[in-house]
């Protein structure tokens, strides 16, 4: 990150990266587990994908939370919304539940998505939102992969 870019960060919002930063952490570590629990090859690609890419999300924030002087997020306790939802897709996979798992994996993307539109409100005309909007963006990728993966299965 240039000096150019480099700007103030505001305890608010260096919390709030923080939170985007774990949530990443979070879905990565339940898009892992979902992908070495299933053997389903797509479902095991497009969760490894996404795993990849929500580990990079994370290093890109934890850079402006470093910057701040802070120490990013990199492990700990879990969002309570994204934990339950991991939760509840790993006992889903127990059932061999093609569906279930998406379903579930859908759950965790509504939470992640959330996320990202709630800091994007507090960021807008920041250096940072663009990299949030590009973010997000993958987000809702993903999302909508998982979805159709999900709606592909329903009928």
């Amino acid at each position: 990150m240039s000096i150019e870019t480099q700007q103030v960060l505001t305890p608010k919002m260096i919390s709030q990266l923080q939170e985007l930063i774990q949530i990443n952490i979070d879905s990565r570590d339940g898009f892992r587990h979902a992908s070495e629990v299933t053997d389903d090859l797509t479902l095991q690609s497009a969760f490894e994908q996404i795993a990849i890419d929500r580990d990079a999300q994370a290093d890109e924030l934890a850079r402006f939370v470093a910057w701040s002087g802070e120490y990013p997020r990199r492990d700990g306790s879990i969002a309570a919304a994204v934990h339950r939802a991991w939760m509840t897709i790993r006992e889903s996979l127990s059932t061999d539940d093609r569906f279930a798992v998406l379903c579930e994996a859908e759950r965790g993307e509504d939470s992640i998505k959330a996320a990202y539109e709630k800091a994007l409100e507090s960021f807008a005309s920041t250096t940072v939102s663009d990299v949030l909007l590009r973010q997000y963006a993958a987000v809702k990728f993903s999302h909508d992969r998982i979805r159709d993966l999900r709606d592909s299965c329903a009928g």
